[in-house]
């Protein structure tokens, strides 16, 4: 039996000194290849020999910060998530989202919980 593989592809245009002005990504799909334009990544390997993690973190120059605030708040949600899926670990799982949570609130992303009266 032939192992499945899929790739994934990255096409980065970089402008003046080398700062990233297009972010394009290809992914096999069962329709055909698709193709998108972003407007940043971030992208982790975790080594399974120095079990250090590599990143690749890049934004083009149309970033703007609200923009990177949402980005940063959508991959902690999906960071916790993850770990929480990885591990079962509740109690670290809810403190990360809480953190989630205030980067939400602190940022406007979501609106601030109404304190209960007690």
């Amino acid at each position: 039996m032939e192992e499945k593989k899929s790739i994934i592809s990255i096409e980065v245009s970089l402008g003046d000194n080398n700062i990233p002005n297009k972010i394009e990504w290809t992914a096999a799909s069962p329709e055909g290849p698709v193709k998108r334009e972003c407007k940043a990544m971030l992208l982790s390997f975790f080594d399974k020999e120095s079990l250090e993690t590599f990143k690749i973190d890049l934004w083009t120059t149309e970033m703007q910060i609200a923009e990177m605030d949402r980005l940063m708040f959508h991959s902690l949600n999906a960071l916790s998530e993850a770990y929480f899926s990885a591990t079962k670990n509740d109690e670290l799982s809810n403190h990360m989202k809480s953190f989630v949570q205030y980067f939400g609130e602190f940022t406007g992303i979501i609106p601030k919980e109404e304190e209960s009266a007690g």
